[in-house]
C-alpha cells in the first residue's frame, strides 16, 4: 500500500478549473501541483513525480489521450494517469483504453468524491507489462 501524502498533478488549460480542483483536493489532504498546458507534461511528470496525473482531454494543440501516451514514457511505473473531461462517458472510456490511461473521471465529479476516487486509482495495481 502506498505511503505518505498523495501527490496529484492536475493538467488543464482552464485556470478556473485548475484552481477549483487544486483547492478541493488540497482540502482533502492531497498535495496538488497544476500545469496549464498539454505541452511540457512529460517534463513536469519527471520533475514532480506525482502519484496521479489528472489530465483534461481537450487541449487545442495536443489531445489529453496523446499526452498520456507521451508522458507515460517519462513517468515512474506506479504513476496513474486519469483522463478528466466533460466528454461523454463512452467516449472517455474509449479514449482511456486506447491511450493507456489508468482510468477516467467526469468533470462533474468534485470535492470529497473526486478525492476519494483519486485515492482509489492510486491503490489499484497496475497490470504487469508482458514483453511481446
Amino acid at each position: 500500500m502506498p505511503e505518505g501524502k498523495l501527490r496529484v498533478l492536475v493538467v488543464d488549460d482552464d485556470p478556473d478549473l485548475l484552481d477549483l480542483v487544486a483547492r478541493s483536493l488540497s482540502a482533502h489532504g492531497i498535495e496538488v501541483e497544476t500545469h496549464p498546458s498539454a505541452l511540457g507534461v512529460s517534463n513536469r511528470v519527471r520533475d514532480t513525480v506525482p502519484d496521479v496525473v489528472l489530465i483534461d482531454v481537450n487541449f487545442p494543440a495536443l489531445k489529453g489521450d496523446k499526452v498520456v501516451s507521451l508522458a507515460r514514457v517519462s513517468a515512474p511505473r506506479d504513476t496513474r494517469f486519469i483522463l478528466y473531461s466533460a466528454s461523454d462517458e463512452a467516449q472517455l472510456r474509449s479514449l482511456a483504453l486506447s491511450s493507456g490511461a489508468d482510468g477516467y473521471l467526469s468533470k462533474s465529479v468534485q470535492g470529497a468524491e473526486l478525492a476519494r476516487k483519486i485515492h482509489s486509482f492510486r491503490l489499484q495495481p497496475r497490470p504487469a507489462v508482458v514483453p511481446v
